[in-house]
C-alpha cells in the first residue's frame, strides 16, 4: 500500500499517466554559469530527484527519463567516465528517495553495455524497489529507439525461424511484445527541455501519439513549476489518435 496521499493537480482536462522526458541542456547550462560541462550533469541529478518525487506525489503511473543515449558513447572518454561514476552514485544515493516515495525503478536499453559498477548498482536498486507499489521510474540507459526496433525485429526473425512465431500473423502488438519493456503503456506526454525540437532517437515506436511539450528551460533548472506548466498545457490538448471528437466536422481535415 502506498505511503503517501496522491495530490493530483486539476487543470480541467486530461492528466498523463505516463510522462517521458528528454533531459537536455546540462552542458549548456554549465557553460552559461562558467562551469565545466560535467558539472551540469551533476546539477541535473537534482532535477531528476525533484521531478521524480513530484510525479510520484501527483500519481503519475510511469516516468521515463532519457538518461544516456546509445549515441552518448561517442562523447569524450573523460565525460563518459564521469557520467558512469555519477550514475553509479545516483543509483545508491537515491535509494532512500525511491523507497520513501514507493517508486519502482528499472532500466531500459542496452543495459549490458554499462560498465560493471553502474550495472551492478542498477540491478541492486531494481531488486530493492521491485515491490514498491507506486510509480514506475524507467531510466533509458545506452538507449536508442532505432536499435530497440532493430533488435526486436532480429528476435522476431529468430522466433519465426524456430516456429514460435507465424510471420503472417505479425501486427503492431506482435512487435511491441519484443520491445525492451512491452508491458508499460505508451507515454501520453513527452517533454523535452532546452528548447530543442527533435526526438533524438527516443521512444520512436512508443511516442507515436504522445503529446509533445518543449520547454526552453535547461534540465538543471527544470523544477515543479515547469512540470506544472507542461501538465497544464497537456490538459488543454484534445487527443484524437487520427479520429474525430464528438461534434467535429468530417470536413476539418484528415490528421489528428
Amino acid at each position: 500500500m502506498a505511503k503517501h496521499r496522491i495530490e493530483r493537480p486539476d487543470f480541467g482536462g486530461a492528466f498523463p499517466e505516463h510522462i517521458a522526458v528528454i533531459m537536455d541542456g546540462n552542458g549548456r547550462w554549465a557553460q552559461r554559469q562558467g562551469f565545466k560541462r560535467v558539472l551540469g550533469h551533476r546539477e541535473g541529478v537534482r532535477s531528476v530527484r525533484d521531478i521524480t518525487t513530484e510525479c510520484a506525489r501527483m500519481g503519475v503511473q510511469s516516468l521515463t527519463l532519457y538518461a544516456f543515449s546509445i549515441e552518448n558513447w561517442k562523447r569524450p572518454r573523460e565525460e563518459i567516465e564521469f557520467l558512469m561514476r555519477m550514475l553509479e552514485q545516483f543509483l545508491v544515493d537515491e535509494r532512500g528517495t525511491l523507497m520513501d516515495n514507493d517508486v519502482r525503478l528499472i532500466g531500459i536499453g542496452r543495459i549490458q553495455d554499462l560498465p560493471s559498477g553502474p550495472l551492478g548498482k542498477l540491478r541492486e536498486t531494481e531488486a530493492l524497489t521491485a515491490r514498491n507499489p507506486g510509480m514506475l521510474l524507467r531510466l533509458a540507459l545506452s538507449y536508442g529507439a532505432r536499435t530497440e526496433i532493430a533488435e526486436a525485429v532480429q528476435h522476431m526473425i529468430r522466433d519465426a525461424q524456430a516456429g514460435k512465431l507465424d510471420p503472417s500473423a505479425i501486427d503492431e502488438e506482435s512487435l511491441r511484445a519484443y520491445l525492451y519493456d512491452p508491458r508499460t503503456p505508451d507515454p501520453d506526454l513527452l517533454i523535452r527541455t532546452a528548447g530543442e525540437m527533435r526526438l533524438s532517437n527516443f521512444l520512436l515506436w512508443q511516442a507515436s501519439y504522445a503529446e509533445l511539450y518543449v520547454s526552453d528551460v535547461c534540465w538543471p533548472e527544470f523544477r515543479r513549476e515547469h512540470l506544472l506548466a507542461a501538465l497544464r498545457e497537456y490538459a488543454r490538448r484534445v487527443r484524437k489518435f487520427g479520429g474525430l471528437v464528438e461534434g467535429e466536422s468530417k470536413q476539418s481535415g484528415v490528421r489528428g
